[in-house]
């Protein structure tokens, strides 16, 4: 079974995964994949040095995402040239990833553009991770040490809460205590452990809160 995991920017995806991966999921993680397609002597560095310039670059040649970011979420071009140089390419690894899976292992991909992506449709199911967007906001700071514009410029290069949430087939509830999520993931792994059925036919959610 093919799992796509999306929520927005500081849902608590990652804290879901790790959760599903305890239980016995194959986690495919496309922020760790996209880190390591731009890692030091990459191709993929050099092609984002080539469009960016090197003023991306930390002093040990290796990326500087800070700056990157700086560049990246004000301007929706320079956006969309990065990711055409950086999706392909995790594509490719993940498909490597998940044809190493053990057979009959659930597979999780989790992915932060999935729906911006367009790759609802390549998944059995579609699980989102939703909390409101004030709950991000306020993580956000905290976490990362934002200004509440940028943690709002974060929030808006994402696909809206609504769009993830009609593309769910599945969704946990991330905007209570940390225990309340991993009672919903633990219960999801249940049902998904158990069932061999896509979600597609699934009832879209609508958001709440």
């Amino acid at each position: 079974m093919r799992i796509g995991l999306t929520g927005g920017i500081a849902s608590g995806k990652s804290t879901v995964a790790r959760e599903l991966e305890r239980l016995g999921a194959h986690i495919i993680d496309a922020d760790v994949l996209a880190r390591d397609v731009v890692a030091l002597g990459t191709p993929g560095l050099r092609e984002v040095v080539a469009r960016f310039g090197v003023g991306v670059l930390a002093p040990d040649g290796t990326l500087d995402r800070a700056a990157l970011g700086r560049i990246v979420f004000s301007d929706d071009r320079a956006r969309a040239d990065l990711n055409a140089i950086i999706h392909p390419r995790v594509r490719e690894r993940a498909r490597e990833l998940e044809r190493s899976a053990p057979p009959g292992a659930i597979v999780v991909h989790v992915i932060p553009l999935l729906v911006e992506t367009g790759q609802v449709d390549s998944f059995d199911e579609v699980v989102v991770v939703d909390t409101t967007v004030e709950q991000q906001i306020a993580r956000l700071m905290r976490r990362n040490g934002y200004e509440r514009d940028e943690a709002m410029r974060r929030i808006a290069s994402q696909a809206k809460r609504e769009e993830r949430l009609r593309a769910a087939t599945r969704v946990i509830d991330s905007s209570g205590p940390v225990p309340a999520t991993m009672a919903q993931v633990r219960a999801l792994w249940q049902e998904l452990s158990g069932s061999g059925t896509s979600g597609r036919s699934r009832t879209d959610p609508s958001p709440t809160g």
